[in-house]
């Protein structure tokens, strides 16, 4: 992003309160980003640089001037939570290994001379790599170069009832096993049982990446001995650009992702070897860094552009509701430019059998019978499926021969489902008792807007709909997610 385009600290506040957002980490601790977060109770991780790291490691008083500095003069006012000491220091700054459990102990220390230790965890980030052999996750061990430092710092976790941080990127587990991992089990995507992976030493069956490699921690402490040391996954996401040798970063997979891991952390579906133990998460990250150097992808992790809005659909789904990020761009779904006609009559067929599409619209004499082609009929039959799940991650899939896209394929009086509107009412949703849902309009620029203290009625599948383009947004749910620990990862600008 161009610099005069960052967001200042006050209007990042601003997007997370307006998002709902209650916990964040930050990748420092800049203080005009701390002060504009004070007084808002949004749960803060702030974070020791790097570059900090040799300092503090060797000086207990410059690790007491630091908290001093950076944490004391802010609290209470600002709610901080955590502190992150470095960051992937083993494999980023691996000749800071040595001292990186003394700068952690020097910070703690100063914490407790504070009387904030009981409100202030201390940890570090790792990335996933430093786990070896993580397939079979029972399998699993931390690389034993590191047992020196890794042994003394799960030590110092469990003495302080802090946690271990971990990175998890299926992203590049993905990128990185040259077709070996299945996209789907990537992107948490339904697989059939036969398509599971099995540890056969603990006989449990993993379904995605994610599980795998949280399990894969689990496992790789209780080889050392330590078994009561919970994970956070302090970073994980996708990429919604790519480069021509990335062609799976795209905003379908980015939304499949974060959406079906939102989901996973409010099911408190936890892993196979702890089931019902939600995983605390935070999304990387808040905002596209189009500064950032490296590869197309390295720059659109974020959920947000440098002006607020969302570069995708975020939603989730659960007893017919809709949760949003929501945003500029209605979505439909529609068959894939060259999809095999075998295979998209299949689909066609199965949407409008098994799938309980109301195809009776493509009929002879009907509005959308014209043009009579497969394509055509399979593009109103994938997005009224699409729609009807509500959007749902993997839902506009039909094996590979359907596609999301922005752009509108009605045509004449054939007005795909996609094409949605509704009313704003003054009145509660009585029929759908807690859940509050709110209403966006659009201005012409493309910017959302919301209508304060209103809410959207929306239309069942048997009313005439009127009004503004809007999209529904789920504030509970969204309030809930954060509950839930679903945390979001914040740049500090």
């Amino acid at each position: 992003m161009d610099l005069s385009d960052v967001p200042t600290p006050t209007q990042v506040v601003a997007l997370l309160k307006a998002q709902n957002i209650r916990h964040i980490r930050l990748f420092d601790s800049d203080r005009s980003m701390l002060r504009a977060l004070a007084n808002t109770g949004i749960q803060v991780t702030v974070s020791v640089p790097n570059e900090q790291l040799l300092g503090i490691g060797q000086s207990n008083a410059t690790a007491a001037n630091w908290v001093a500095r950076n944490i004391v003069s802010h609290v209470p006012a600002t709610n901080i939570t955590a502190i992150a000491v470095g960051s992937e220091v083993l494999t980023v700054l691996p000749n800071a290994g040595p001292i990186l459990v003394s700068a952690m102990k020097y910070i703690h220390s100063a914490l407790v001379a504070s009387n904030l230790d009981s409100r202030i965890k201390v940890s570090t980030p790792h990335a996933s790599s430093i786990i070896l052999d993580s397939f079979p996750p029972s399998q699993a061990f931390f690389n034993r170069t590191w047992d020196p430092v890794m042994v003394p710092l799960l030590k110092f976790l469990q003495s302080t009832g802090s946690y271990l941080m971990l990175n998890v990127y299926p992203y590049y587990d993905y990128m990185q096993a040259n077709g070996t991992i299945p996209l789907d089990y990537a992107l948490f995507r339904p697989l059939p049982p036969n398509k599971e992976a099995v540890d056969t030493n603990t006989l449990l069956h993993y379904t995605n990446v994610f599980d795998a490699l949280v399990d894969a921690s689990y496992f790789a402490m209780s080889y050392l001995n330590f078994i009561n040391v919970p994970v956070i996954v302090t970073e994980s996401g996708w990429p919604s650009k790519g480069d021509s040798s990335e062609p799976d970063a795209t905003i379908e997979n980015a939304n499949t992702y974060n959406s079906n891991l939102i989901r996973r952390v409010l099911n408190n579906t936890g892993t196979p070897k702890h089931p019902g133990v939600a995983v605390s998460t935070y999304i990387y990250e808040l905002y596209n860094e189009d500064l950032r150097p490296g590869s197309i992808s390295e720059k659109n992790w974020g959920l947000f552009d440098s002006n607020g809005v969302p570069v995708y659909t975020l939603h989730l789904t659960g007893s017919g509701t809709i949760l949003a990020n929501d945003t500029t761009n209605q979505t439909y779904c529609i068959a894939k430019e060259n999809a095999d006609p075998k295979m998209l009559q299949a689909a066609l067929d199965w949407a409008c059998g098994p799938g309980k599409v109301n195809c009776s619209i493509l009929l002879q004499g009907e509005p959308c019978y014209e043009p009579d082609n497969v394509v055509a009929h399979a593009n109103y039959a994938f997005d009224t499926y699409y729609h009807k799940m509500a959007m749902a991650p993997g839902t506009c899939y039909f094996n590979g021969v359907a596609t999301v896209t922005t752009s509108d394929p009605s045509h004449g009086s054939c007005i795909f489902p996609g094409r949605a509107y509704c009313c704003c009412m003054s009145s509660p949703v009585t029929y759908l008792p807690s859940i509050n849902i709110s209403c966006f309009t659009f201005r012409s620029g493309g910017r959302n807007e919301t209508l304060s203290n209103s809410t959207a009625l929306a239309p069942s599948e048997s009313s005439t709909s009127y009004g503004t383009p809007c999209h529904f947004f789920h504030g509970s749910a969204w309030i809930h997610v954060v509950l839930s620990s679903l945390l979001l990862y914040a740049y500090s600008l």
